[in-house]
């Protein structure tokens, strides 16, 4: 059994250009079957500010390609999108 710490540790990384994509900061579930639907990232390199809201992406559960020791590769087609805030599989909150 894995807990949300386990993933907490574990860096986002995109498969198709291999940038980070973020670190996990929380699951979303769906509470009528109790399984994980989706994993909500914030950005790397954003420096502790508490002032400022930090941004926030989804990642859904089936995007993610292997859950690794160290890494959690997901299909996410271009690092770019997340920085432009367009309609792909990833929503910003």
């Amino acid at each position: 059994m894995a807990r949300i710490s386990d993933f907490q540790v574990k860096d986002v990384v995109n498969v198709a250009d291999g940038k980070k994509l973020g670190n996990i900061v929380d699951l979303d579930i769906d509470q009528s079957n109790g399984k994980i639907s989706s994993i909500i990232l914030t950005k790397p390199g954003k420096g502790l500010n508490f002032f400022s809201k930090e941004e926030e992406m989804t990642i859904y559960w089936n995007d993610i390609v292997k859950i690794g020791e160290d890494v959690i590769l997901v299909k996410y087609r271009s690092s770019v999108d997340f920085e432009e805030n367009q309609a792909s599989p990833v929503k910003f909150t």
